[in-house]
């Protein structure tokens, strides 16, 4: 589950039009929703409030297996549409899998002017937590430098004090200041990182092959005429006997003047053509939908599918994960790890099962004098009520998650075990409750 400052982040880059979606260290994404999910450890409490659409407050704590708690703030620029637990959308609030839209060069804000002077101001965010009782605080300002830049500075501030014996000769001190400058623009995405720490440098590069979306694709005529089967004009005709897909690749380079040492990666991802999994919330369920327009050809059916593959050859690690959607509720996915130098691998399997509501409408409840009306697909805005998360590899480890809502709460529990251990085959177990409002 996302917590408030994230969702508030991801709601941000929506309003300001950045495609956080479009950079190399989301490659994986899709895959590490389903492999890679975080089970709650302990007993986690969080409250969240939005006076108005400018500044937010969340306050958390974590009653086991230690007492601690953090407050946090946020202030932003502009005014986001930022939901209450209870009507939030679901999907937007976890990791799920996804295939995600083609890539679009991001649009500026509209110019203002006010007697010929030009008032506008570049969008920004600020957030700070202060963690009690440790005082270490957590510090994130994030900018639009032009339309295709986005500037970023995190800092941590931990007292040392709070660092631990073992650490404390070698580092005493764990405070750190990053800077990420992100240029995109749809066909490329740069990503120049520096970490005051470690004096680390860092070069990130994603490059899209095929065509680019068009920034009005979303609108409503545009969105119509796909959901009538009314052919794009980015949509390329299909290619029997296989996926249709595209396919990106990127790599990064990173250097640490202060630990001496390097590192190279490098990936590449397959993902479905046409965007077979297009936010649930833009289109209807295809039972509601009029009787398509004809077309000279219709793209064959294939299964929303990611294919990724990642190499590091100074460690000589490789991965490899293929994650699709077997049906409207069910996603699976499976990784395989390989190390060339230890002969180490790793086999990793995850699935996604969406649980629904049933439909608050029956069709025997009809009188008999009226028309019986055409059995309807309950919308994913309503009947979507959790999601359960399972994932299991060779090293014996099996982790269960529930996502769900209960009531205006949105509440996540989870176990992770380690079947090799007959003295404690339970390794954690974890609840989480998330309450917020924006009224």
């Amino acid at each position: 589950m996302h917590p408030f400052a994230s969702y508030v982040l991801r709601s941000y880059y929506k309003a300001t039009g950045w495609n956080e979606d479009n950079l190399y260290a989301n490659l994986t994404r899709s895959s590490s929703a389903l492999l890679d999910f975080t089970v709650p450890h302990g007993l986690h409490f969080s409250v969240s409030k939005s006076p108005n659409p400018l500044f937010k407050t969340t306050y958390a704590m974590t009653a086991m297996p230690s007492l601690q708690g953090s407050v946090g703030y946020i202030f932003t620029s502009c005014d986001l549409n930022v939901k209450s637990s209870g009507n939030v959308r679901f999907k937007d609030m976890i990791e799920r899998f996804k295939v995600y839209d083609q890539p679009r060069r991001p649009e500026g804000k509209e110019e203002e002017w006010l007697a010929g002077d030009k008032v506008d101001q570049r969008d920004y965010l600020l957030y700070g937590r202060l963690f009690l009782p440790t005082g270490r605080l957590d510090a994130l300002y994030s900018t639009r430098l032009s339309p295709t830049v986005q500037a970023a500075i995190s800092a941590i501030s931990d007292p040392p004090s709070n660092v631990p014996p073992e650490l404390r000769g070698r580092k005493s001190d764990l405070s750190n200041v990053m800077v990420n400058v992100q240029h995109d623009v749809g066909k490329w995405c740069t990503e120049y990182t520096w970490s005051a720490e470690d004096e680390m440098w860092g070069v990130r590069v994603l490059h899209n092959f095929g065509r680019l979306g068009s920034t009005g694709e979303l609108n409503d005529e545009a969105s119509s005429k796909r959901r009538l089967g009314v052919k794009r004009v980015d949509e390329e005709d299909a290619v029997e006997g296989g996926l249709k897909g595209r396919v990106s690749m990127g790599a990064e380079v990173y250097f640490s003047a202060k630990e001496r040492s390097a590192g190279v990666s490098t990936g590449i991802r397959f993902t479905t053509l046409p965007d077979a999994t297009p936010p649930s919330f833009q289109v209807p369920p295809p039972s509601i939908v009029q009787a398509p327009v004809p077309t000279t050809r219709t793209p064959p059916f294939q299964p929303p599918t990611t294919i990724t593959a990642l190499f590091n050859p100074m460690l000589g690690h490789m991965s490899g994960a293929y994650t699709a959607r077997g049906s409207r509720d069910l996603a699976l996915s499976s990784r395989f790890d390989f190390n060339v130098y230890s002969f180490e691998s790793e086999w990793a399997m995850g699935v996604e099962w969406w649980l629904r509501r049933p439909p608050k409408a029956s069709l025997d409840d009809s009188p008999d004098d009226l028309p019986v009306p055409e059995p309807v697909t309950p919308s994913p805005l309503q009947d979507i009520n959790g999601v359960v998360k399972a994932r299991a590899s060779t090293n014996n480890d099996v982790s269960l998650m529930w996502e769900g809502r209960v009531r205006n709460m949105l509440v996540s529990l989870g176990v992770v075990s380690d079947l090799s251990s007959r003295s404690k085959p339970i390794k954690s177990l974890g609840l989480e409750v998330a309450f917020f409002s924006s009224e």
